[in-house]
């Protein structure tokens, strides 16, 4: 099986053998077998127990890869729910011109394809794993990328997305949905300290099994600042009747102010995922059909969802 890079290198399991051999060599005689396709990197798993993550399509996943490995190693011994942690760095080489990293392997089923079932386990456990999440971090945390900072500095490209996703025809109330952003636009900004967020809980990267969650993959937009970006997805991760039982549980609660924000980005995300899903829907490059069921469930809590 092959899976090209974007810069035209063939992705094949020799290929990562022969890496590994080169880098790491008392890794190379694990079987290697091809996992998934993200947005910026690839999956192999490596073993019963590891990963191989390769950078295949965007440009910036270099960055990312590097960021994962810096961080996450710290930040995982208090994270409730298992997490890719990075166990080596691979370099660009002749045989592979950009980086790539060994991580940890966390079964389960993406949430996008097999979503919670379980309202109260669900809720109870995203809860448990963003209050451990959300601690301040440390002055040199990586910046977001457009995540984590005040939601007035993308009304523009909201509007965009709002329009793009309206001429889908999968928007029931496009003026609805902009009351939802205006709404959270209006409320008062985060004056906490940043903390530390995941920036980009969506069902492709929450793994499920029995019903509920049981992992959390993908940490490339991993950043500091407010918590109502990662509280946002709550509106999609979980079943219908959880949302009150999340929000009781996550601790401290959130405010009034940060609850009305979450759901700014909370519709924000809704709306980028219909585009993503439908586009996949209509076989488009990039398309994802299993990201628009959760995304219009999604927007359907959310317009049922009064602002706090």
């Amino acid at each position: 099986m092959t899976h090209d890079g974007n810069d035209g290198t063939e992705i094949t399991a020799d290929l990562i053998s022969e890496l590994l051999r080169d880098q790491h060599p008392d890794l190379a005689d694990h079987p290697v077998e091809f996992g998934a396709r993200g947005w910026d990197n690839q999956l192999w798993r490596l073993g019963d127990d590891l990963a191989v993550r390769l950078p295949w399509a965007t440009g910036s996943a270099d960055a990312l890869l590097r960021k994962e490995h810096t961080w996450l190693p710290l930040l995982a011994p208090d994270l409730p729910l298992p997490i890719p942690v990075p166990q080596r760095l691979g370099e660009p080489s002749r045989r592979f011109p950009r980086p790539w990293i060994v991580t940890t392997w966390v079964p389960g089923d993406a949430a996008d394809r097999v979503p919670a079932t379980r309202p109260a386990e669900a809720a109870e456990t995203l809860a448990a794993f963003l209050t451990a999440l959300h601690r301040p971090a440390p002055a040199d945390a990586p910046a977001g990328r457009n995540r984590g900072g005040e939601l007035a500095e993308h009304t523009d490209g909201f509007a965009d997305l709002l329009t793009a996703a309206a001429d889908t025809g999968l928007i029931p109330d496009r003026h609805a949905v902009r009351a939802i952003w205006d709404d959270a636009v209006a409320a008062p900004p985060w004056t906490g300290p940043a903390v530390w967020l995941h920036g980009d809980l969506h069902p492709a990267n929450v793994l499920t099994s029995d019903g509920t969650i049981c992992g959390v993959v993908d940490f490339g937009d991993l950043c500091a600042g407010d918590p109502a970006w990662d509280l946002a997805s709550a509106w999609s991760l979980l079943p219908d009747g959880a949302l009150d039982h999340f929000h009781a549980a996550y601790q401290p609660p959130a405010d009034p102010a940060t609850l009305r924000r979450a759901r700014g980005c909370a519709a924000v995300k809704a709306l980028v995922c219909i585009l993503i899903g439908h586009a996949g829907t209509q076989n488009r490059p990039g398309g994802k059909p299993s990201w628009l069921p959760p995304a219009q469930a999604a927007l359907q809590r959310l317009l049922a969802t009064p602002a706090a």
